[in-house]
């Protein structure tokens, strides 16, 4: 019964403070006037509809979502639907949705989505599509206990263009610009506008959550556009992006494709790998649980797998060249300058990067970004990538993509506060930049952690994928299926709601893990805050969050 009831205290905490203002007449008159009385400079609303919960809408009249995989959604609140396309110059624009809710708060939240999968965003409204990140917390399920909250306005965009791939950015820079920020930063200004309008008054407080790309527009929004949110929950960044891309096209070189000596094949082999990475590994933290706490202490030797003379055909150990093509993989990607260009891959994600980068051939994104942005030639081929077209891409660098700025300054001085993950076993960008990226920060603006810790807070999450799933403790509430509770401690995007308005800032993360829904939690985990390192101290079972002690890191 306290459980519940703390459960209540947070609706009310969530959803009170601005109860006591008036709200307009949200009925289909209301949200329908939208469409008439909304005048702001390269706007068309294309329809405002007020939606009663449960109404199951369909996508495709307004949109090409073939690509997606699904046709139709059901809406679980009240809520006023503005669909619009907004003009960023005379050859771009981005499609843009702000669903209103009866109930509001006075909260804003923007998201925006992964990679160059922009159609997908639409499931992600609801929160249900496992990978995509767009999606709105009104509509935010906590299923195991059969709460809805909807106290926010959810503002989403398609960052400029639709479709799975980055063809639209071929010699089109405009669409390149939406991408990389521009679509982010005038979804906020007119999704503000809107707010306005519909409701007679301005947003109390903004926010931000996003993950990979979604987390690289979040911190292009703290360094670029500081004024856009009052805190940014950034997971699994893609920092350093034209970088990032130019080594995601180095695995194909690397171990090439069926019937090379370099390649590795999907199945026996990779378990193989996984299994001596464990070996070696999984117990520096004090604990044998299948889980690498920090991979930046696992410096993975591959050279123990190889095989004996004369052994051919082996399921049970690797040539010369494949572990040669091994510690390539797991080693620092360096440039024509002799500087890093990129971190290794961590150790501990091959059973399902050998999927994406070692085993499928070249990395479809990596290439779209070299043909259709860096080239401009769709007939480039991946075989022949080089350091040199890291370079390339590199020193181009349309719109500052690389969003790798690390004076935060500004954000700072006006209050911001950003929290970002990392899940520990990401099969997409290693987990190494992140730390990375807060070590430039720390340098560049001349701040210890403890001074950091005022406003930009790093954790990383044990056995998480990217951005969810995993072997580790990875429902940390970044997503609504990742999502077991509203106790801020458990709830990153709560939690940021909390130090924001009311000064309580994260010292741990704590994590889930469930055996299968409906088995139940197979164990808790509280993610250490960087610089700390997760240990296994007891006493009792690992499984036990208490068994565990942030420490200083070794580094």
């Amino acid at each position: 019964m306290k459980f519940y009831m703390k459960i209540i205290a947070l609706i009310v905490w969530l959803d009170g403070y601005t109860r006591a203002q008036a709200l307009p007449p949200n009925t289909a008159n209301a949200c329908q006037r939208l469409s008439a009385s909304i005048a702001i400079p390269g706007v068309t609303v294309n329809f405002a509809e007020y939606l009663p919960a449960g109404t199951n809408i369909t996508l495709t009249q307004a949109y090409n979502l073939s690509s997606c995989g699904y046709r139709s959604q059901v809406v679980s609140n009240d809520l006023c639907r503005v669909a619009m396309y907004v003009t960023t110059s005379n050859r771009s624009g981005i499609t843009l949705e702000a669903w209103l809710p009866t109930n509001w708060t006075g909260r804003f939240l923007s998201e925006l989505n992964d990679i160059f999968l922009s159609t997908r965003w639409y499931r992600n409204l609801q929160g249900k599509f496992r990978y995509r990140k767009c999606w709105c917390l009104g509509l935010y399920p906590i299923s195991r206990f059969g709460i809805h909250i909807w106290p926010w306005l959810c503002n989403c965009a398609n960052n400029g263009h639709n479709g799975t791939s980055g063809e639209a950015f071929y010699e089109n820079p405009d669409i390149v610009h939406d991408f990389v920020d521009r679509s982010l930063h005038t979804g906020v200004v007119v999704g503000k506008e809107i707010t306005k309008q519909y409701y007679g008054r301005s947003h109390n407080k903004s926010y931000y959550l996003g993950c990979s790309t979604g987390g690289r527009q979040g911190f292009k929004a703290v360094q670029s556009y500081p004024d856009d949110f009052d805190g940014v929950v950034a997971g699994a960044p893609a920092l350093d992006f034209a970088a990032l891309t130019s080594w995601q096209a180095t695995f194909y070189t690397i171990f090439g494709h069926a019937g090379m000596d370099t390649y590795i094949p999907a199945g026996n082999l990779w378990a193989l790998v996984h299994q001596e990475i464990l070996n070696q590994c999984d117990y520096i933290d004090g604990a044998v649980d299948g889980i690498i706490e920090d991979p930046m202490l696992c410096w993975f030797r591959p050279e123990a797998l190889q095989c004996p003379p004369g052994t051919t055909n082996s399921s049970t150990c690797l040539t010369s060249t494949q572990i040669s093509a091994l510690r390539t993989a797991f080693t620092d990607y360096y440039g024509v300058d002799g500087k890093i260009i990129y971190p290794r891959m961590q150790p501990g994600s091959e059973l399902t990067a050998e999927f994406i980068y070692y085993t499928a051939g070249a990395f479809q994104y990596s290439v779209d970004w070299f043909r259709y942005v860096v080239y401009e030639n769709p007939s480039w081929n991946a075989s022949t990538y080089t350091v040199y077209d890291a370079k390339a891409a590199i020193d181009q660098n349309p719109f500052n993509v690389q969003t790798w700025n690390g004076d935060l300054s500004t954000f700072k001085a006006r209050g911001g506060k950003v929290l970002t993950y990392h899940g520990q076993a990401d099969y997409i960008i290693t987990s190494d930049n992140s730390p990375r990226y807060y070590n430039h920060v720390s340098q560049t603006m001349g701040l210890s952690s403890s001074d950091l810790d005022e406003f930009y807070r790093f954790f990383r999450i044990s056995g998480m994928g990217h951005c969810g799933g995993g072997v580790g403790a990875h429902m940390i509430g970044q997503t609504g299926a990742e999502t077991t509770t509203l106790e801020p401690q458990n709830n990153v995007l709560v939690r940021m709601v909390d130090w924001v308005e009311n000064g309580n800032a994260p010292e741990t993360v704590t994590g889930t893990k469930y055996d299968d829904p409906s088995q139940g939690v197979a164990f808790v985990r509280n993610h250490c805050k960087y610089p700390l390192r997760n240990v296994y101290v007891g006493p009792g079972n690992y499984t036990s969050p208490e068994a565990w002690k942030c420490i200083p890191d070794s580094f």
